[in-house]
């Protein structure tokens, strides 16, 4: 089993969004077709409230799916369709915005002011983009925990891990989303569809990414992968914790136009002609 090599390493950067929210980004924009079909993550871990509370307000979204995972603190929501809910500590909401959402997140924090996230976007097809809008909102009990003989321990969101299904299924990408935690100099292995595009993104500890002496990366790294059939991660002394994420390149053309994410410049044009005329909202 031919295992992948790193394509590219690189370190999430700090950044503002929604209405002043401090955040590290981990790719986004300017790397469209590397990581395809994924469109940006974003990595909203802080300990002081003034850097998140402001959070995202009202903000439209068409032709994408955003996920976001909670490892600590709470997110408020809402959207235009009348949904309101909260997403806790190790809680997932898959949001597939489809032809059109109006929504906003308020992340709050634990009691001590702490608030720990990341907020993938994923690209739809074109056959897709105009589908009416859906959530899955899924509980941290809804997750299953895989535990190793080796000790790492790793929850599944999507995708399988051995004959472990994760609760997020029937997605045209064909994603793996996974946060793995390994104890001290341990070895995770896992397959992988050899045409998918892997990344690995490090949030605690340190790990060589691929089997081979190449220098250690640490929190905030982002690695992607090459083509191959499986993932190799050794974690070093102090053990390493990272989300690890896979799904099918569209292989489309992008129009990319802030929160709204289409295929041809023209629909992109018309998702915001509709917004300003206030027919945007296709489904009740």
């Amino acid at each position: 089993m031919t295992t992948r090599r790193i394509k590219r390493v690189s370190t999430s950067q700090p950044t503002l969004e929604g209405a002043g929210v401090h955040l590290n980004r981990a790719f986004g924009n300017s790397d469209i077709k590397l990581f395809d079909p994924f469109l940006l993550l974003d990595d909203f871990r802080s300990d002081s409230p003034e850097h998140y509370r402001k959070g995202f307000p009202w903000h439209p979204h068409r032709g994408i799916e955003t996920i976001t995972y909670v490892l600590r603190g709470d997110v408020e929501h809402g959207d235009s369709l009348g949904n309101r809910g909260d997403i806790g500590s190790g809680d997932v909401q898959w949001m597939t915005a489809g032809s059109g959402i109006i929504h906003q997140e308020m992340p709050k924090g634990d009691r001590a002011g702490r608030m720990e996230g990341f907020q993938l976007w994923a690209n739809l097809p074109a056959a897709d983009k105009m589908m009416p809008p859906r959530y899955r909102d899924i509980g941290a009990a809804q997750i299953p925990t895989v535990n190793l003989a080796s000790g790492a321990v790793i929850k599944v969101v999507c995708g399988r891990v051995g004959d472990v299904h994760g609760p997020v299924r029937d997605v045209v990408i064909e994603p793996l989303y996974l946060d793995v935690a390994l104890p001290p100099d341990v070895t995770f292995l896992h397959p992988t569809p050899s045409d998918h595009t892997v990344f690995a993104y490090v949030h605690a500890g340190r790990g060589r990414f691929e089997e081979t002496d190449r220098g250690e990366l640490g929190n905030r790294s982002l690695v992607l992968y090459d083509r191959g059939e499986q993932v190799g991660i050794t974690s070093t002394a102090e053990g390493v914790s990272f989300l690890l994420v896979a799904g099918k390149p569209l292989g489309e053309p992008v129009a990319w136009g802030g929160p709204i994410v289409m295929n041809t410049q023209s629909e992109l044009q018309q998702a915001f002609d509709e917004l300003r005329s206030g027919t945007f909202i296709k489904h009740g």
